[in-house]
């Protein structure tokens, strides 16, 4: 379980997150929810050990998270920040293969389970047919795929992503969805930040939704996102699920 108990978050004198009280179970995918500067990404920086909240706690199975070591938080928690460059031209298949860096020593060659690791998050994320190019030649949802590959290739306990659907056309928007859905399945805990309401409809079991630094709700009603967006949404069930549309009215 990662446990936030009100948890609050400042940037100098600037409250970015306050008093956040949440469980987030594994096994589930929970979606965070909110308008642009809702503290969406704070959030989950904090949920991934990479930020100390100002006031209040954030614990990982009882234990402070952000007191983790380095390496053995890399080994449990599996991060993709929302924009994230790479410095030099790999190929994508080096690339997946950095997600296995936490689980080896310092020096120490790949192992045939590093490898089927790898060969996995490449089929799992459709990153194969372009594994020998270099990262600098794909398009941005090529790479967005290729960055959330390296994370599913370190098969950590959490998988934390930062708006893991932008720059990805609508087929893999789904696939990703679908895919991060499967990982809970298999016992992992995911937790996503996402714009894309219909989707986390269709794919949360459960959602945080925040506004101005606050959380004020874990449910997708009609009050809820009409508050949290200041507008009012559709609801319209399709034979493929739920889609939240803004009301023209």
């Amino acid at each position: 379980m990662i446990r936030c108990d009100t948890a609050s978050f400042k940037a100098g004198s600037v409250s970015l997150l306050d008093s956040i009280s949440a469980t987030i179970a594994p096994g589930r995918v929970t979606a965070i929810l909110g308008a642009n500067g809702a503290g969406k990404s704070t959030l989950l920086r904090l949920l991934a050990g990479l930020a100390a909240p100002s006031g209040g706690t954030v614990t990982l199975d009882g234990g402070s998270i952000h007191a983790l070591p380095p390496a053995e938080r890399a080994r449990r928690i599996g991060y993709l920040p929302q924009a994230t460059e790479v410095s030099w031209n790999m190929s994508v298949r080096d690339l997946v293969g950095l997600g296995r860096l936490p689980h080896r020593s310092a020096f120490a060659a790949p192992t045939d389970t590093d490898h089927h690791a790898v060969k996995e998050a490449m089929i799992a994320t459709d990153t194969v047919n372009f594994a020998d190019r270099g990262i600098k030649t794909l398009s941005g949802g090529e790479r967005a795929r290729a960055l959330l590959a390296r994370l599913i290739a370190t098969q950590p306990e959490w998988i934390l992503a930062d708006e893991p659907l932008a720059h990805l056309d609508p087929p893999h928007r789904r696939d990703v969805m679908q895919l991060l859905k499967a990982q809970a399945q298999a016992g992992r805990g995911v937790v996503v930040v996402m714009h894309d309401l219909t989707l986390a409809a269709r794919h949360a079991d459960h959602v945080l939704v925040l506004k101005a630094g606050q959380l004020i709700a874990q449910d997708m009603n009609a009050q809820t996102l009409s508050t949290a967006f200041g507008i009012a949404f559709d609801r319209v069930e399709t034979t493929s699920g739920p889609a939240l549309i803004p009301s023209e009215g």
